[in-house]
């Protein structure tokens, strides 16, 4: 039902996409003077069905309409409901309505085994830290390069940059570390990537936009400031 009415609404404004007062288009009019939560109609223009959980993307894009102040067009979800064993980080441009990378990505190894059950913003955790962060700048570490995050959520990820929670790339983020142990390796912490995307990924999202890591705790709903 939902994606009928999506439609129905998606043909309207496509259909009489014309310009009102001053340039305006008719879909940013009736955001704008309605209220219009366009969320569910950019959920099937993107195609993202069968892809990104619903609920993660609409979490993810309600913090995104908040926090980016600078009009990045990329958002970054990550999905730690989802087991290591399937790809889980998904790099959004919103602008052209484009998914341009689909990814494994590592939790960290005392949020869980395959899956990602518990979550921690204290240094020496060795958890991963949920909600929303900013990408800021690349370095070359121990780990090789890689991307700082700055989290943007008191009490929830802020601490991200001291304890040295950055994306980078790891041997143990690929389909034969899975074949051999059934799941992916774990990170201290970071979300992890193969080692043949991770330059990629970071030189794309890199110097602030959004990422939302998501898993379904009421815990971080009911402390976030942001969902």
């Amino acid at each position: 039902m939902r994606t009928v009415l999506i439609s129905i609404i998606f043909t309207i404004i496509s259909a009489f996409s014309f310009p009102i007062g001053k340039d305006i288009p008719v879909y940013d009019y009736l955001v704008e003077k309605y209220q219009f939560d366009d969320t569910e109609l950019l959920f099937q223009q993107m195609n993202l069905e069968g892809l990104i959980d619903f609920k993660a993307f609409e979490s993810a894009y309600s913090g995104y309409k908040k926090l980016n102040k600078d009009n990045n067009p990329l958002l970054t979800i990550i999905n730690y409901n989802l087991p290591s064993t399937d790809k889980r980080l998904y790099v959004l441009d919103l602008n052209r309505k484009e998914v341009l990378f689909v990814s494994y990505v590592a939790h960290g190894r005392n949020s869980g085994d395959n899956f990602a059950t518990s979550f921690s913003n204290k240094s020496g955790s060795y958890k991963s830290s949920l909600g929303f962060y900013r990408t800021a700048e690349t370095y070359n570490g121990g780990n090789g390069f890689s991307l700082r995050l700055d989290g943007l959520e008191k009490g929830i990820n802020d601490k991200a940059r001291p304890r040295a929670v950055v994306i980078h790339g790891a041997d143990y983020c690929s389909e034969d570390f899975i074949r051999s142990t059934g799941r992916l390796g774990r990170s201290f912490g970071c979300p992890a990537l193969p080692q043949e995307l991770n330059k990629p990924i970071i030189n794309t999202i890199k110097d602030g936009s959004i990422i939302f890591i998501y898993a379904d705790k009421s815990e971080y709903f009911t402390l976030s400031e942001v969902v």
